[in-house]
């Protein structure tokens, strides 16, 4: 008589043996498939495709180190009377004092995207363009003559009095000073050193520093920064790797005012391998001269339907070429901190800890 007891049990572990060996073999399948599907993702050379997985709590994180700057320099400026025919050679505090018709003031802004590369013992640094916490130190204006052109005299001189760099949502108003800067190379990294008592902990860069030079054509990157006062992250991939032979690149996202100093990212095999393989420097622009009639009171708007035939003013108008940005690879960043080492050292930072 068959023994029903034991034919369950052993039908139960051939079914369990067989369940094992089908996942066993989608497993391997799959494994086929993610091989064929990514070669490229195991060569130890940085992505050109879009990542194969999600990223949303890497970048998150990533995100809660890129800060927004904001910069505002503040001018006096003092007017000649166009018989002073004063030159720049002339000027001097004596002969402002002396030769000023009337006084004025102004202020100019900026704005861009830093990183926290540094937090330690109460102190922070951040990385950024010089370009967005550079102000002139003096703005000379000319007299024109009958034809309109400029002459060598000087109609004002503004003098830049003070400056203010903010970090917006940090402590002390988020106040920040320039540490160090390289205007030839567009870098500068920002500080503050709050008290004791306020024992602060920001979050740092969580990744490495990538090699610019290994990019190619192509490449997958992602991009962070502040356009417009809003913290975006975006793709896009490299063009003319290591054009000038010191590893910067072109990208071709599509970055606005205040996206300067933001990070690009590589991917090393795969999602979570982000490297820092520069920050975005500039985007191309052109500056042209457009008419404009004189405005009416009242913000009265001028009828389209009525020629107009009042006086004309120029002005000046940058147009943005958007969808495509110089970067500064990490090469040149990595230089301009270990130059800038013995200063950092001198105010307290210890450069070997940055990033």
């Amino acid at each position: 008589m068959t023994n029903i007891p034991a034919l369950k049990n052993f039908v139960n572990k051939y079914l369990l043996i067989l369940i094992a060996c089908f996942y066993l073999t989608l497993s391997g399948c799959s494994s086929m498939v993610y091989k064929s599907a990514f070669p490229t993702l195991n060569d130890g050379k940085y992505d050109s495709e879009f990542p194969y997985k999600g990223s949303s709590e890497e970048l998150e994180r990533i995100g809660k180190s890129i800060e927004r700057i904001n910069c505002v320099a503040f001018y006096k400026t003092y007017v000649f009377n166009s018989g002073t025919r004063a030159k720049v050679s002339d000027i001097n505090e004596d002969f402002l004092e002396k030769n000023i018709n009337y006084t004025g003031y102004f202020n100019k802004t900026s704005s861009g995207t830093g990183t926290i590369i540094y937090s330690i013992n109460n102190k922070i640094a951040l990385l950024t363009c010089a370009h967005v916490v550079s102000f002139p130190d003096t703005i000379y204006g000319y007299f024109t003559d009958d034809k309109g052109k400029l002459t060598d005299y000087l109609e004002s001189v503004s003098i830049r009095e003070s400056q203010m760099n903010f970090v917006a949502g940090l402590p002390d108003a988020g106040n920040v000073e320039v540490l160090v800067a390289d205007k030839m190379h567009d870098l500068a990294i920002l500080g503050h050193t709050y008290s004791s008592f306020q024992n602060v902990n920001f979050p740092v860069f969580p990744y490495p520093k990538g090699e610019a030079k290994q990019l190619e054509w192509g490449t997958f990157v992602y991009v962070f920064g502040y356009p417009i006062n809003y913290k975006m992250v975006s793709k896009a991939i490299v063009s003319s790797p290591d054009m000038d032979g010191h590893g910067s690149f072109l990208i071709d996202a599509v970055v606005n005012r205040g996206f300067s100093g933001g990070i690009v990212l590589g991917i090393r095999d795969g999602i979570p391998n982000f490297e820092l393989v520069g920050i975005i420097r500039a985007i191309p622009e052109e500056t042209e001269y457009i008419l404009r009639p004189e405005k009416l009171k009242n913000n009265v708007q001028y009828s389209p339907l009525v020629p107009y035939k009042g006086d004309a003013y120029a002005i000046e108008k940058e147009d943005l070429k958007y969808g495509i940005a110089k970067v500064i690879p990490i090469e040149i960043i990595a230089e301009f901190i270990n130059e800038s080492k013995e200063k950092l050292s001198d105010l307290g930072y210890n450069s070997k800890y940055f990033f």
